[in-house]
């Protein structure tokens, strides 16, 4: 749920971002690629609720929650398509980190070792990228 201003939002998730980021690093590095997988793909939502946020777009659900479904839709139609703030190789980003979340959270199935290696790196891009977004929209 948002609380305050857009910007405020944006930091407030830009935070969250990195500290999921930090959890999946961690997660990654003790051999856990399930909860790997499922914070490297939290990382990266969060940094694009942050993006959504800093570029005017709030949810439209009536609780005002963040959608996987809209945060996705939005971060690539809006800023990777239309308004190209963002490369169009973090496109399919959220979606493959998604599916590996599931696969990890709600499946038989294990991540390894390679799965959980390229969802850190994938979250670490897209996190990096609105970063350098967002601090270059401060100058």
């Amino acid at each position: 749920m948002t609380g305050g201003s857009l910007d405020a939002d944006a930091e407030a998730f830009l935070r969250k971002a990195g500290e999921s980021l930090k959890g999946a690093e961690s997660e990654f590095a003790n051999g856990q690629y399930n909860n790997c997988a499922n914070r490297a793909y939290y990382s990266a939502f969060q940094a694009a609720i942050s993006a959504l946020a800093r570029a005017g777009v709030r949810p439209t659900t009536a609780n005002q929650e963040w959608g996987h479904a809209f945060v996705q839709s939005q971060f690539v139609g809006l800023l990777i398509n239309r308004r190209k703030t963002y490369s169009g190789e973090l496109r399919n980003t959220l979606s493959q980190l998604i599916i590996l979340r599931e696969l990890a959270d709600y499946e038989t199935g294990e991540v390894t070792h390679n799965q959980a290696l390229r969802s850190v790196t994938r979250a670490r891009t897209l996190v990096e990228a609105v970063e350098n977004a967002i601090q270059g929209g401060r100058r």
